[in-house]
């Protein structure tokens, strides 16, 4: 069987270890509901997505070079804002996603819990404070305007 020939979504011109602020989405499989719903403007987390939550912190026990600004666990989608620092080993944003990742499924797994991601994720290379004001706004009110959102559904 052959597989499709799929495009990288990374920017080719860019090396994912430079010091710099990325704005990240990673979706769930199908964009399935498991990290819980939003009611009232508010997300409520489910059991999966406090996993989500929680583990997206203890990234920084990991890689003590990652500053973390926002970041949002929505009912099928995650956003976050992630800069990367100087280090003697640099590691790139596809570790650290790809990281994130396995650790929520290994907890999801060892909890008998329902998870997939969907395999590639989502970022853009955040050049100016402009840029990361607005996606710091999307991500703060992506809850109220989530019937609007692209990941809805």
């Amino acid at each position: 069987m052959e597989l499709p020939n799929r495009k990288n979504p990374r920017a080719s011109w860019w090396d994912y270890t430079n010091c710099a602020s990325y704005f990240i989405t990673i979706c769930t499989k199908d964009k399935a509901h498991y990290f819980g719903e939003i009611i009232k403007e508010e997300m409520i987390l489910s059991k999966v997505g406090v996993i989500a939550d929680l583990l997206w912190y203890e990234l920084k026990n990991r890689f003590s070079h990652i500053e973390f600004d926002d970041f949002l666990v929505m009912p099928n989608h995650i956003h976050a804002i992630i800069t990367l620092t100087e280090t003697e080993k640099p590691v790139s944003v596809s570790t650290i996603v790809g990281g994130y990742k396995s650790a929520v499924t290994k907890h999801c797994n060892r909890l008998k819990l329902d998870m997939v991601w969907q395999s590639r994720f989502y970022d853009s290379i955040i050049r100016n404070e402009e840029m990361y004001n607005n996606i710091k706004n999307y991500i703060q009110n992506n809850p109220i305007n989530w019937q609007s959102d692209k990941f809805y559904q």
